[in-house]
């Protein structure tokens, strides 16, 4: 282990320093989603491809329909239907002087026609009052036939989507660097795209030590607890983006480890440990990986371990591990075991370098700065950076500590939804002060 003090910031910037973003694949739309693109797309097609209707109703002519009421119906012949996947009246004839043709939602606006008349604002072509909807063309193939009384005069283009109106060829659809979501997806499919070239989702493996850790649902025994930060950490890795595979909690067994580590490689970009970096007899994953020989990502140089063990100028969360494994010099970090320290822990350096790996530019949670609202003074050790768990108001601008400072303390974790940053050179914090906070939600 270093003897140095790192810093948080220096630990942070180390990591950040070794870990790149993944090389690009071409991904068909369903595999992409969540990923990070990593070219512009321009459309190649319109969008939508042709003039059509936004509303069931009758393509018409205005002069046709100008002045009509219902007392006053303008009454056209109806001279066929347009159904949305048609290309148009089924004879190729145009909508003439006092004709009009049923169109559907969708369809494209046949030639001649130049508005659509809603359907509420006809008879439907039943020859009584306005109508409530459309008859169905196969009960009702004499609708598509037949007269319609039309109550309401409408402007030129009047619900019909124009031609290009959402995107035209030549526009950029999407920019490099943003994340593929259901509405990114939805206007790839719609231009046309059937792939896209981006960065994977990065496969993380995360794997908690300690012979004291039972699986939830088993029975605990003497000594034992349910090993809570694997779930937590898996659960946090795929809500920064990752594919995340929980590995069962290994006993404090240094060769077992080791093959354990080995045997995930294969699946991970990146290996988050939790437990066994502090100074106890029996911390395991820095006795596991100090035989392991790798280049660590930051030096490049061949190294008597490919894991740096550190202490860090922080609370909770002192005890860290940063480095690279294996034949592919996977980053490895190694996070400390109580549930709090390692969730902070994660926060502050994990995710960010999962959002590296994503290939994004902002890989920090946002930060504001807001009021402290608690009773009494908040206290931070001397020369230590102090992460206290709190609950964030926006609208009132006051963040308010949950819990105590307590590294094992996670019911008050899971009200938490921010982080209260005490700095390095701050013992004291009183109340109705202003502190950094980080939003974790």
């Amino acid at each position: 282990m270093s003897s140095t003090i790192w810093s948080v910031d220096e630990h942070l910037d180390d990591i950040l320093a070794a870990v790149k973003p993944l090389d690009p694949i071409e991904l068909q739309l369903p595999d992409a989603q969540g990923c990070v693109l990593v070219e512009d797309v321009v459309v190649e097609v319109a969008l939508p491809p042709f003039d059509n209707s936004s509303m069931d109703g009758y393509a018409v002519r205005i002069s046709d329909v100008e002045g009509a009421s219902e007392d006053f119906p303008a009454v056209l012949t109806v001279v066929g239907d347009v159904a949305a996947g048609d290309t148009g009246l089924a004879d190729g004839r145009s909508v003439g002087p006092g004709e009009a043709a049923r169109i559907m939602t969708g369809a494209p606006l046949p030639a001649g026609a130049e508005a659509v008349v809603p359907v509420e604002w006809t008879d439907g072509g039943t020859g009584g009052g306005p109508a409530d909807t459309m008859r169905a063309h196969s009960d009702a193939p004499e609708g598509a036939s037949g007269e319609v009384r039309v109550h309401r005069s409408v402007k030129a283009r009047a619900h019909v989507r124009a031609k290009g109106s959402d995107v035209r060829p030549g526009d950029l659809a999407l920019r490099a660097g943003s994340v593929v979501g259901p509405p990114q997806i939805g206007l790839l499919a719609a231009i046309g795209r059937s792939t896209v070239k981006v960065r994977p989702r990065p496969r993380v493996v995360v794997l908690s030590t300690g012979s004291e850790l039972a699986q939830p649902g088993e029975e605990l025994t003497g000594g034992r607890i349910y090993d809570s930060n694997s779930f937590a950490l898996t659960a946090a890795a795929r809500d920064a983006g990752a594919i995340a595979y929980r590995v069962p909690a290994v006993a404090d067994d240094a060769e077992t480890l080791r093959a354990t580590i080995e045997d995930q490689l294969i699946r991970a970009d990146i290996v988050v440990t939790t437990g066994g970096v502090s100074v106890g007899a029996y911390d395991v994953v820095k006795e596991a990986l100090s035989s392991v020989t790798s280049v660590h990502p930051a030096g490049g140089d061949e190294a008597d371990s490919g894991v740096d063990f550190r202490k860090l100028a922080m609370q909770p969360g002192k005890p860290q591990g940063f480095g690279s494994i294996g034949p592919d010099h996977t980053p490895l970090l190694a996070l400390p075991g109580n549930p709090v320290s390692s969730y902070v822990s994660f926060e502050l350096f994990v995710r960010p370098a999962i959002l590296t790996l994503m290939g994004l530019e902002d890989v920090h949670r946002p930060k504001v700065r807001a009021t402290l609202s608690t009773d009494v003074p908040l206290t931070s050790p001397s020369g230590k950076r102090q992460f206290l768990r709190g609950t964030y108001d926006a609208e009132a601008g006051t963040v308010t500590p949950v819990g105590g400072p307590g590294s094992h303390l996670i019911a008050a974790l899971a009200q938490a939804d921010a982080l209260i940053v005490l700095p390095e050179d701050v013992t004291s914090a009183e109340p109705g002060t202003e502190a950094e906070v980080i939003l974790l939600r």
